[in-house]
């Protein structure tokens, strides 16, 4: 189980490796398959997350894109980095997983965006301090070795006055059950790959709060998420999906997150750099 020690040193090695991350550079082009799993982190998450970060952004902070540099750590195929950049922002994505950015960086020439990508890890990100007055973070804080050191990086190459956008899983009993048991571990209705997730490298918000605060960023607000449909209503539509009478499309264009005040599962955060 995570605890204090670990928000001061690195995960223990046996509990990181417990995590396929290697599971990224076999996506490749399934990032923009509508019948990918991984694709359907557009339909499920996206509009939650960029709902979230327009009110955050433009409404609570007053924060006009147009001119404004936006970084996204963990990018992958590039499907946060385009809504960012439509958002208005001079958007740069950076992930691991060389896979991952091939089919962002012909996604979003496809799409006609400017987008800069480039191979890094959130422990050591290759800017200078002070380059960018956005900085997002979604579905990687629970997968990083070192979190203390990402959240250092964060604050190291954030503008004063620059906000810091992220989500990740609160550890909780339903968290185990939603997002590793469910949707990972239980064949009737598993819909993402096994070991994508490891249930003690979920975070609670006060550990996300106190961490923010060691590193000089004002934590401003969580907001929780849930299902747009009742969770017997999922759970037929996970069950008829793994029997093969459903696709990924299919429970993308029925399934999504909203936001909520439940932080159980998974929430979503913004802190400001003082």
């Amino acid at each position: 189980m995570r605890n204090s020690h670990f928000f001061s040193t690195p995960v223990p090695r046996e509990i990181c490796e417990r995590i396929d991350n290697g599971l990224y550079d076999a996506v490749g082009e399934q990032w923009w398959d509508p019948v990918s799993s991984y694709h359907q982190t557009l339909a499920f998450l996206n509009p939650v997350r960029v709902g979230f970060a327009k009110k955050a952004l433009l409404g609570g902070l007053g924060i006009d894109p147009r001119g404004k540099k936006a970084l996204e750590i963990g990018c992958g195929g590039g499907i946060r980095c385009e809504e960012i950049a439509r958002l208005g922002f001079d958007t740069i994505g950076i992930d691991p997983s060389e896979a991952s950015l091939r089919a962002a960086i012909g996604h979003g020439h496809a799409s006609g965006l400017n987008i800069r990508y480039g191979t890094a890890y959130g422990e050591s990100l290759p800017f200078s301090d002070r380059t960018f007055d956005v900085v997002f973070c979604c579905d990687v804080l629970e997968h990083v070795r070192d979190l203390p050191k990402v959240i250092s990086e964060v604050a190291r190459v954030l503008n004063p006055g620059g906000a810091f956008l992220y989500d990740t899983f609160n550890r909780t009993w339903v968290s185990r059950l939603a997002a590793i048991k469910i949707a990972q571990e239980w064949k009737r209705w598993a819909f993402m790959p096994p070991r994508i997730h490891v249930f003690e490298m979920f975070v609670k918000p006060r550990e996300m709060k106190l961490l923010l605060r060691r590193n000089g960023l004002e934590w401003r607000v969580h907001r929780g998420t849930k299902l747009n449909v009742s969770v017997f209503e999922a759970l037929g539509l996970l069950r008829r999906r793994a029997k093969g009478e459903s696709t990924y499309r299919d429970l993308g264009e029925k399934i999504r997150l909203v936001e909520s005040g439940l932080l159980a599962v998974l929430y979503l955060g913004c802190a400001v750099k003082r």
